[in-house]
């Protein structure tokens, strides 16, 4: 199979946890089943190795020139090192700001708003790229738009990390659908985060026929999205996306609070959540569950993106054009259309099958 050439817009923790992964796994046999760390090992015909960043592109003064294999581990970037990059020939190029840094971001990330900046479209058509991951901050409501368009622009699959709502509107996906190239979000998920988990106790307080009365998921965080988070305007649609993943696992109103709560900086990239649930039993009797879970955030999300892209690159290859359902609704909080997690694994196994088109 060819090569998966992709693109990444902004080269934080989460770009530093999934390009280091790509180094980390390059040599795991094809023919393992199972990998401590991966969902898939081989997902459809495509092995992480296939994966080969070809462009970058972020704001930050101390990345901007840097091969991508040295701005991950530069700037604010804090996540754990597990691994050295690959050694690739990709500079990362200077990308318009827009409303990418914010308030809080601006008083510790250098950036020149005057600088001159690359022509995204066109440096994503010159390195051939099948797809662009978006990895904008929280909050960032034109850049994130701004990265859709220039790959509407170059006909460049899209990928959207955050939490805008882009891949999950209709409108977007209809443009999309008539670039004939396809889409993936929105916001994603973590392989083992709070927001699966929470949705997982959900289902699990419903199957038994338990009731959920109220429920909170308060994250802190000591990385440079927590930082931004501190800026309660930036979090609208970051409070949507967590909030309906978990309402939409229940089919009647619970009163629910979930987001970020506070920035801790010695935390750096830990990520350390509280979920407290309580709900009616039989014969209305009541219960509560309060539950801690502490996580590295970055490479969190970079396994269950891998599979992203190479879903992704499926489409391309089958020539899908639009949303892709199954991919967005598995590894995606706000994804076009919401289903219970052991639907959204079975559609994903069905779709690298081939038995289902998106």
């Amino acid at each position: 199979m060819s090569k998966i050439r992709l693109a990444i817009a902004g080269v934080g923790n989460c770009a530093s946890s999934l390009i280091q992964g790509l180094e980390y796994y390059k040599d795991v046999s094809e023919k393992d089943d199972l990998v401590p760390g991966l969902m898939h090992n081989v997902f459809g015909d495509y092995k992480i190795s296939d994966i080969e960043p070809v462009a970058a592109f972020d704001v930050d003064n101390r990345k901007i020139g840097l091969k991508l294999e040295e701005a991950i581990f530069a700037g604010e970037n804090c996540t754990k090192k597990f691994s050295e990059g690959p050694e690739t020939n990709v500079v990362v190029e200077r990308a318009p700001v827009h409303d990418g840094i914010g308030r809080k971001l601006s008083e510790i990330i250098p950036v020149d708003r005057n600088a001159p900046t690359v022509d995204v479209a066109q440096a994503l058509e010159d390195a051939k790229a099948d797809m662009l991951v978006s990895y904008m901050p929280v909050g960032s409501e034109k850049a994130a738009r701004y990265y859709a368009e220039e790959c509407l622009r170059s006909g460049t699959a899209f990928i959207n990390g955050m939490p805008e709502f882009i891949c999950s509107d209709d409108g977007w996906a209809k443009r999309f659908q008539e670039a004939g190239i396809p889409c993936a979000g929105d916001d994603i998920k973590s392989q083992v985060g709070a927001t699966i988990l929470h949705r997982v106790l959900s289902r699990l307080f419903l199957d038994r026929g338990a009731e959920i009365v109220e429920s909170y998921q308060l994250n802190i965080g000591g990385n440079t999205d927590f930082y931004n988070m501190l800026e309660e305007e930036r979090l609208k649609s970051k409070r949507i996306s967590k909030t309906e993943a978990v309402q939409s696992m229940v089919p009647y109103k619970v009163p629910l609070r979930i987001g970020p709560s506070d920035y801790v900086p010695f935390l750096k990239d830990n990520k350390v959540c509280y979920i407290k649930m309580t709900g009616k039993k039989f014969g209305d009797i009541p219960f509560e569950l309060d539950l801690k879970l502490s996580v590295e955030d970055s490479p969190n999300s970079a396994g269950v993106m891998i599979d992203a892209i190479r879903a992704t690159k499926i489409g391309l290859d089958r020539g899908v054009s639009g949303q892709l359902i199954s991919i967005s609704s598995y590894s995606f909080k706000h994804p076009p259309q919401q289903f219970p997690d052991d639907v959204c694994k079975a559609m994903v196994e069905e779709f690298i099958r081939g038995e289902r088109e998106r």
